[in-house]
């Protein structure tokens, strides 16, 4: 299958193994473990850096212009050309700046079928500049680590491909940096729009009223508007066009969106239903959504600790309600670049807001630094949660594109109502926390496939591997009766979750017997 695609496979089975129950009926190892943010997160220590790894003096914590940020970038791809590459995305700023971009992969420039994509964006908001300077010195760090040998980020490398956009908003930084110079202060607005005076996080297509609508109507849950016909959208500006073109190219999974003015990770819908200015407004993924944001919180020095508020407008203690927010119930936000990432593609973004100070002191660029590099790399390492695998033709083995993957929870009977589908080479990803699952895959001129799967995270692993093969309609319907008893396997399991009534022995005893029966079955019908 993988030589096909002429990808290696880099799925690592570790939830599919032998057991006394059958050759072929996957062990499902111990009751479901609680959800603990810390057990996932990987134990670092910094490697020594080479003295052919040191930086020259922009690598410093300064506060970058557009020439010195891109002049860095180039500098980090110069040190580690090997897993690195610097592109600009097609378009740029209403000034004609490029949207400039770093990657990071052990094969850089190519999507590999089976290896999720990460992104970062920073500085949307030309005068929140902190994030900016978090992806720059998250770019060196990654470089310098990798070389040295760091395991970690040297697995974090190989099986994922990064995109960190360290400015959205190059115009706007060097309006709110003009400001900066010339007053000696900083301004919570100068700076925050493009040059257009256009906040671009109230300016992409306007998708949670189509999906708050089709939920009532049970209309589609994502990929709402065909790029051509959004980008046709009136007043989107030039830096929004830019980045819906890129969501459009790259097959993301997992984003964060970094600002500044508060201290809290904001996670969807940011939109309320009702119109309410401040509402909590859950999505089909909040339990996913509040776990996300809660890997980054908890593993930055303060975020989710009790700390002093900024001030701002609606703003609350965060740290009391572990450094994190849904979006509406924070304050409404409509045209957002966070809900515009999971109702059309299949990434999943949050916000982060990393400080009260929107353009702090060079001099406290270290300490940022500090308090938000764990957070930085262990948020990345949640590319890897829940499931991945491929969708093919079973008679051909090619891959099918487009196939929409939907996903029920079996431990409340609930259809995660947001799908997701293949890309390109037939693969899929799907962020969940663990729990049970049912997984049906759907596509065009096929019959449906329906598989079940326990997810357990564990750190420094790759997604459960989940496949399918798609039967063409030509053909008449097969059910696959390992699939079948396995679901029934799970299920029994998923209740067990909540009722605590029979033992997982037990479970497996009675599904023996209904196996014998099954194959009992079959042989008096022979």
């Amino acid at each position: 299958m993988f030589l096909l695609l002429n990808s290696p496979s880099r799925f690592k089975n570790y939830d599919v193994r032998p057991s006394r129950s059958g050759p072929f009926l996957p062990f499902l190892g111990t009751v479901l473990s609680s959800l603990l943010l810390l057990s996932i997160t990987p134990r670092r220590t910094e490697a020594a850096v080479s003295d052919a790894t040191k930086f020259s003096s922009n690598a410093d914590f300064i506060h970058h212009n557009y020439d010195q940020m891109v002049a860095l970038l180039d500098e980090v791809h110069s040190k580690c050309p090997d897993i690195t590459l610097v592109y600009n995305p097609p378009g740029h700023s209403v000034e004609g700046k490029n949207l400039t971009v770093i990657e990071f992969s052990d094969d850089p420039g190519k999507h590999i079928a089976g290896e999720p994509e990460f992104k970062y964006v920073a500085n949307m908001h030309g005068n929140e500049v902190v994030g900016r300077e978090m992806l720059l010195q998250l770019a060196v760090y990654l470089c310098k680590q990798y070389k040295a040998g760091n395991e970690p980020i040297q697995w974090l490398v190989d099986h994922t491909r990064i995109h960190l956009m360290p400015s959205m908003n190059p115009d706007g930084w060097e309006l709110a940096n003009k400001h900066l110079k010339t007053t000696g202060r900083e301004d919570w607005l100068i700076g925050r729009a493009n040059a257009n005076k256009v906040d671009l996080n109230r300016n992409f297509p306007d998708l949670n009223n189509i999906v708050y609508e089709n939920e009532q109507t049970h209309g589609p849950n994502n990929h709402l508007e065909k790029l051509a016909y959004a980008l046709i959208t009136p007043d989107l500006e030039s830096e929004t066009k830019t980045v819906m073109k890129w969501l459009s190219a790259y097959p993301f999974v997992l984003s964060a969106n970094l600002h500044g003015g508060d201290l809290v990770a904001n996670y969807p819908y940011d939109l309320t239903r009702s119109g309410k200015q401040k509402e909590y407004s859950i999505s089909p993924d909040d339990a996913t959504f509040r776990y996300l944001a809660e890997s980054y919180a908890k593993n930055h020095k303060i975020m989710s600790s009790n700390h002093s508020t900024c001030g701002m407008a609606n703003d609350q203690n965060f740290g009391i309600q572990d450094g994190i927010t849904n979006g509406g119930d924070w304050y409404s936000v409509s045209r957002g670049m966070q809900d515009y990432n999971y109702l059309e593609t299949n990434c999943f973004e949050i916000t982060l807001e990393l400080g009260c100070d929107k353009f702090p002191p060079a001099s406290q660029l270290k300490k940022y630094w500090n308090d938000n590099k764990n957070a930085l790399i262990t948020y990345m390492m949640q590319s890897h949660i829940g499931l991945k695998g491929f969708v093919l033709n079973s008679m051909t083995k090619e891959p099918i594109n487009d196939a929409t993957v939907k996903v029920l929870n079996m431990t409340d009977g609930q259809y995660i109502n947001h799908d997701i589908t293949s890309g390109h080479y037939g693969d899929y990803y799907r962020l969940l926390i663990d729990g049970f699952y049912e997984v049906e895959v759907t596509a065009k001129g096929y019959h449906p496939h329906t598989r079940c799967q326990r997810v357990q995270n564990k750190p420094l692993h790759e997604a459960v591997e989940l496949n399918f093969e798609l039967l063409s309609l030509h053909y008449p319907s097969q059910r696959n009766v390992q699939d079948i008893l396995h679901c029934e396997q799970l299920r029994a399991l998923a209740r067990n979750q909540q009722n605590k009534v029979e033992t997982e022995q037990e479970i497996y005893d009675q599904l023996l017997n209904d196996i014998s029966n099954y194959f009992n079955r079959k042989r008096r019908i022979a």
